[in-house]
């Protein structure tokens, strides 16, 4: 009952519901111990004292009883779906929420198709048992506990003889739970590994075609199917172990009855309509001791599924806001950023900065250039709080990140990111995503300083275009700038280009650019990329290779510094006349070749 004590606060409330539902169950329950009583009358006084004119009245008790059990039992299964919607409901929007504002470190290692699997297959498993399981199983206790104590009241011999089968029966229910436990929780980590290779493939369908990998992926989804396979071939044979061997132990008891109850009638110890009702009774035991192991497994289930919500639900938030922590002002907002000897490391990495010290001074542009890997984007992400600061740290207008509101701190900063995502939504939806009660106007204006207007226009839909999933339809250039539309629709203090222009040609990059120089006026921003192009109006340009700053400075000087930047300027403009070639280190080049 761990998981059901940890998912409190999800079903608590509804505890009436809860309650209401258990309640008009236990009624029905009682109800049914109602039936041996009528056979007893029925064959000791009515048949045998002939009694016939009780016949009537036995038999409208027995459909009053029917009628009335009936209503409970609806009333039951009412209250208990609405019970179960509701903390499925519950449920489902805690775990979504929790998902959002879970830290980039979880995503870094988390799985989609685990966590849909999660959303989805393991809550349903949890509000079948919370709607209905838990019942049940209480309802399996009160069956076997109101059953004996009637059975004992009526004979106490006859019951401990008819029960001697039942230790035996608890022992291997119990046995049957503990191993079927872990089957359960291996079937669910097989749908969720299926569930990841097929929306894997699904993302990347235009990969595996592009590569004719079809049937390379055809094998790998068969081999994780045949592992879901496997783990339900293994629960069957545990259920076939324990099934047959509880069945055969809950009829032993009615073949002692039977043997046992028929001697005492001939004996004259036992009367014939308490027998009858004896073997009524026994089948009200046996009911729920032979269906235990449907609901050890219903439990079970549920358990697996409870354990891996509650994984989600518990998962340590590493990035959040301290106590107290300071809302910032907009209109206050004057984006200045500092790093101060900034170190950071991703878990069980090197480190991906080492020693970064930086001043972005209001309205200033700073660049950022270096290979893959050179920690470029650590940069982004550490001044957004994706990551907290573990050596150093980051000011804004003077403020340490870590003491400033998460979500006040990420409404000043609007990314233009080097993947683009785009919402299955129309192209007005997207780009105004950031910004809650933009205008038309004020998202036309944004496409246009954006270089978006004039393709969105000749859509058939013009701005009510559906994209589709992942901006689908539309070329990496044009979802390049839809998503630089929605950065400055959000008119931001700190404006982040992280390898914006990347997917656009160079005559349309130059239309962007001459744009983002406008929308750059007054805003901190820092460009990341790979064209020196981007990056040559920089106020100061920070070349980084494998986390340490190499190089810092304008353009024109560090494109006369030895160095990686003027190597990387030498390969873009390589067969430009104007490429710099003073220094002593060129012209020694020169004349060795």
């Amino acid at each position: 009952m761990q998981v059901l004590r940890s998912l409190k606060e999800y079903y608590w409330s509804h505890r009436m519901l809860l309650f209401g539902s258990l309640a008009f169950l236990l009624m029905a329950t009682m109800l049914g111990l109602v039936y041996p009583q009528l056979l007893r009358i029925l064959i000791d006084d009515v048949i045998k004292g002939e009694k016939f004119e009780l016949v009537p009245k036995l038999a409208l008790t027995a459909v009053g009883v029917i009628a009335v059990k009936a209503s409970c039992q609806y009333i039951h299964g009412l209250m208990g779906s609405r019970l179960g919607n509701r903390v499925a409901y519950n449920l489902r929007n805690a775990l979504y929420e929790k998902l959002q504002y879970l830290s980039f470190q979880y995503y870094d290692k988390a799985k989609t198709g685990d966590l849909m699997s999660r959303l989805t297959g393991d809550l349903d498993g949890l509000r079948n048992f919370v709607a209905f399981g838990f019942s049940q199983l209480c309802n399996m206790i009160l069956m076997l506990i109101a059953g004996a104590a009637v059975m004992f009241y009526m004979n106490w011999k006859l019951t401990l003889i008819t029960f001697a089968a039942m230790p035996l029966l608890a022992w291997t229910a119990l046995k049957f739970e503990r191993n079927i436990h872990p089957a359960f929780r291996t079937i669910r980590k097989a749908m969720s590994s299926l569930t990841t290779a097929v929306q894997e493939n699904i993302n990347g369908v235009r990969t595996v075609k592009a590569f004719a990998r079809e049937p390379h992926e055809v094998e790998k989804f068969s081999r994780r199917s045949e592992e879901y396979r496997q783990a339900h071939i293994d629960m069957a044979y545990t259920w076939a172990r324990y099934f047959p061997l509880m069945e055969l132990l809950a009829n032993a008891s009615v073949v002692i009855l039977i043997l046992a109850g028929g001697l005492m009638v001939i004996g004259g110890s036992l009367k014939l309509g308490e027998l009858g009702a004896f073997l009524s009774m026994i089948w009200y035991i046996i009911a729920p001791m032979r269906d235990i192991g449907f609901h050890i497994n219903n439990y079970t289930q549920s358990k697996a599924s409870g354990e891996r919500v509650i994984e989600v639900l518990n998962q340590y938030v590493h990035v959040k806001n301290k106590e107290n922590a300071v809302k910032l002002k907009p209109e206050e907002v004057k984006g200045h950023v500092v790093f101060e000897d900034v170190t950071f490391a991703y878990p069980d990495k090197p480190p991906a900065l080492e020693r970064l010290s930086l001043d972005a001074k209001p309205g200033s542009v700073i660049g950022l250039l270096g290979p893959t890997g050179a920690g470029k984007s650590t940069v982004i992400q550490l001044l957004m709080r994706a990551y907290n600061v573990k050596q150093g740290r980051i000011l804004l207008d003077g403020q340490d990140i870590r003491d400033l509101d998460v979500q006040s701190l990420r409404s000043q900063i609007a990314v233009v990111f080097q993947e683009t995502f785009l919402f299955s939504s129309t192209i007005r939806n997207n780009i105004a995503y950031g910004v809650n009660g933009a205008t038309d106007a004020d998202v036309e204006r944004a496409a246009r300083l954006a270089q978006a207007h004039d393709f969105i226009s000749e859509l058939p839909d013009g701005y009510d275009t559906i994209v589709g999933e992942r901006g689908l339809g539309l070329s990496g250039g044009q979802k390049q700038r839809i998503a630089i539309a929605r950065a400055i629709l959000r008119n931001p203090a700190i404006l982040i280009l992280d390898d914006s222009t990347s997917a656009v040609d160079m005559e349309t990059e130059h239309e962007i650019q001459t744009a983002l120089r406008e929308v750059m006026k007054g805003r901190t921003t820092f460009v990341i990329a790979h064209r020196i192009s981007s990056l040559k109006d920089a106020d100061e340009i920070i070349v980084l290779d494998k986390g340490r700053v190499v190089q810092r400075g304008r353009h024109e000087e560090l494109v006369r510094q030895p160095g990686l930047y003027r190597q990387t300027y030498r390969i873009q403009y390589a067969d430009h006349p104007d490429l710099p070639r003073a220094d002593s280190d060129l012209h020694g080049e020169r004349r060795r070749a």
